[in-house]
């Protein structure tokens, strides 16, 4: 598999697929990039389409400290090998990650779009995502990685009964070994995406949500689109977090094209 070298010494892995524009997939919190291998085949035949396992993940390496900086430069190291340019789509907490290398990338990012930022900017849900991190950090220090995935999943609203049957999955043992990289994504991510100058981003950029997510994610969202110069707001109907591949990508289609 393709592989790329990044600032800091870290080797990306990444699949391609397709042709034409480049277009690269930024997934979210506990995702390889295997996790975009059904949008990836919807959309090959418009684009060459990039999906890359992200620091600490995979085939990816990693070299501490982490930082956030250092994951756009993993993105800055990936259109540099791809050609140059290209466009960006980040999912969750990838959204932030998209955002940011927009702002710092600049004109080698075409068009952007991102799908459901998951800010909540409620005052108890802010309480209630202190306390998360809290535990989380607490939950690294005692080496738990196992609890430290249950901990995320049952906040995104997995069940005790299905986090128990995915205990007895070979994927949880994936999921273990990407456990540290949780840190990333709720933490380090989330707590520097209120200080991203989105105002400042000129790209082209589609800001999108499910329909039929929790409210805060159109609130999120449409502030989003509201404060960014050139951003249209694109809700999806019938979708929740988990958008389908096939109701995505058409859109996807249409606005890169």
């Amino acid at each position: 598999m393709p592989k790329v070298t990044s600032q800091d010494g870290t080797r990306i892995s990444y699949d391609k697929k397709g042709q034409g524009p480049t277009l690269i997939l930024v997934l979210g919190a506990l995702n390889k990039r295997g996790s975009g291998k059904k949008l990836a085949e919807q959309l090959e035949y418009h684009f060459t389409v990039v999906s890359y396992d992200r620091r600490g993940r995979g085939d990816s390496t990693n070299t501490e400290p982490y930082s956030v900086e250092k994951e756009v430069d993993d993105i800055g190291a990936l259109i540099d090998k791809l050609g140059g340019s290209v466009y960006l789509y980040g999912r969750s907490s990838g959204g932030v990650l998209a955002l940011l290398a927009a702002e710092k990338l600049c004109i080698k990012v075409i068009k952007l779009a991102v799908y459901e930022v998951p800010c909540n900017h409620y005052p108890e849900a802010q309480k209630v995502y202190r306390a998360y991190r809290k535990t989380l950090r607490q939950l690294f220090a005692d080496d738990k990685r196992g609890d430290a995935v249950a901990l995320f999943v049952k906040s995104v609203g997995v069940t005790d009964k299905q986090i128990a049957a995915i205990q007895r999955l070979p994927m949880w043992k994936g999921l273990k070994a990407m456990a540290p990289t949780l840190a990333y994504d709720t933490i380090e991510l989330m707590e520097r995406y209120p200080n991203v100058e989105i105002q400042k981003i000129g790209t082209p950029t589609l800001v999108m949500y499910g329909a039929a997510s929790p409210a805060f994610m159109g609130d999120t969202a449409q502030k989003l689109s509201r404060t960014m110069p050139n951003a249209a707001l694109c809700p999806l109907e019938k979708q929740m977090h988990e958008v389908k591949a096939e109701v995505l990508a058409p859109v996807l289609a249409k606005f890169f094209k």
